[in-house]
């Protein structure tokens, strides 16, 4: 049988608590179960003045913004308006029924004039991980490393193209000085220092709306400006550090700064699983000559199809030099700036060669090979490659950063940014990051409530 409400309680008095409203299993009351906040005051302290007009709680406008990236929500100013209708939110705050909530313009207005030229946000994020390192949660001796691109707030149409100077690798001094020591070990005179001071430009495009994001371009399709948020977690999905950077760096530049991050503070990682674009010389020998796993992927051959690969060329370590299927030598000749000796064959013996063809397609009948000074690290990667734990713990990556990454853009908005500049992003991901640990730590850490 349909009943009908014809009775409405809108207008009825009740003598409630607020506390009596949120529901004990509310994700709210999980996070304030888990970690105390006023471990924000010290922090804050010496950017307050003593005098002048009582600022809003410090420990409210963190959490604020924890209510933001915690569910989700677009905007500060969306944040508020939830705040002033949703009880739960108004508990996690402090707040009563009658409280009035702050205006969706002061936290704004606090980052640039107290939190801006700080390192609050990561301050806060470690504070955080070390809370999950206390309760025996973390586990960072696997460390799986990856990023994603997030959609800057700029027009792709509207940009300006610049001449600049190519960015300075973290492994460039050490590169610099170990390509020198080979060239003098085989012979060869050393470069001086301005062969390598000497400025290396490139053409960029670069937005006239966020100048400091960066033009990136996936496939015909995928053109835009965006930023790029590489971070690092350990095997159960905790996010261990992140480097903000424009859209058009490459992955495996930020590696290295990144681990070292990890490293300082931390610990150090006994493996690093990463995907096919660290797999580099460089990477290689940071990681094997700081005692860490490398665990890296298959990559395909990229010989032409049809040409005899690479590895088909024998390489003797003892006289430095490589040879062909066919069993001529290939001598070595100098070693280049980028660090790669190079081997070239003998054109009059290629020019009779059956196989020339399926060699060389140089005017001259002269195959050239290059080998990086760090070839042998890439080539001992690959043989851990084949080790039955490295296997496990590269499978992994779907289960930790990848997910990590999913849930970001899904559920804690990082798929779009509506801030512009290096250093709002950095907050942006700080604060992200922190979130996704903070939900982990407080639904991991939860226990039922116990009946009074």
């Amino acid at each position: 049988m349909m009943t009908r409400n014809n009775n409405t309680e809108r207008d009825q008095l009740e003598v409630i608590a607020i506390d009596q409203l949120v529901p004990q299993d509310h994700l709210v009351r999980k996070i304030e179960s888990a970690i105390d906040f006023s471990f924000i005051y010290p922090l804050v302290e010496k950017l307050y003045s003593t005098l002048g007009r009582p600022s809003i709680d410090p420990v409210v406008l963190i959490k604020m913004t924890f209510i933001q990236y915690v569910f989700g929500i677009r905007s500060m100013r969306q944040t508020i308006k939830e705040i002033e209708t949703n009880v739960a939110y108004r508990w996690f705050l402090g707040f009563g029924f009658y409280t009035e909530v702050p205006h969706f313009s002061t936290f704004g207005k606090n980052y640039e004039r107290r939190f801006k030229e700080t390192d609050l946000f990561e301050q806060i994020f470690y504070r955080i991980l070390k809370e999950i390192t206390d309760k025996g949660l973390l586990s960072a001796d696997h460390v799986f490393i990856d990023s994603t691109h997030v959609k800057a707030s700029a027009n792709k149409r509207k940009f300006e193209k610049k001449t600049v100077r190519k960015e300075t690798r973290a492994y460039e001094a050490k590169l610099q000085a170990e390509l020198n020591q080979d060239r003098i070990d085989n012979g060869k005179k050393p470069f001086p220092p301005e062969k390598f001071e000497k400025e290396e430009i490139k053409e960029i495009k670069e937005s006239t709306t966020d100048p400091e994001s960066g033009y990136y371009v996936k496939d015909e399709r995928t053109k835009q400006f965006a930023y790029s948020f590489h971070a690092a977690t350990d095997r159960n999905g905790f996010v261990l550090g992140s480097i903000v950077t424009p859209g058009n760096i490459h992955d495996s530049h930020i590696l290295q700064p990144l681990v070292e991050k990890i490293m300082d503070k931390v610990k150090k990682p006994l493996a690093i699983a990463a995907d096919a674009a660290y797999k580099t010389p460089a990477i290689c020998n940071f990681l094997i000559e700081n005692g860490i796993t490398p665990a890296l992927p298959y990559t395909r051959p990229k010989t032409k199809e049809g040409f005899i690969r690479k590895h088909e060329y024998v390489y003797d370590e003892h006289y430095n030099c490589y040879i062909c299927p066919q069993g001529e030598i290939l001598s070595y000749t100098t070693t280049t700036k980028e660090g790669y000796r190079q081997y070239k064959s003998n054109p009059l013996k290629c020019s009779k060669c059956p196989l020339l063809e399926q060699c060389t397609q140089s005017q001259n009948h002269q195959k050239l090979i290059q080998r990086h000074i760090w070839e042998d690290y890439l080539e001992e990667a690959e043989h851990l490659r084949h080790k039955q734990e490295v296997k496990e713990i590269y499978a992994r990556r779907k289960e930790s950063i990848e997910r990590v990454f999913a849930d970001a853009k899904e559920k804690h908005g990082m798929r779009w940014t509506t801030l512009r500049g290096l250093k709002k992003l950095s907050m942006q991901a700080m604060l992200t990051f922190a979130a996704i640990n903070l939900k982990k730590l407080a639904n991991w850490t939860w226990g039922s409530p116990k009946m009074a």
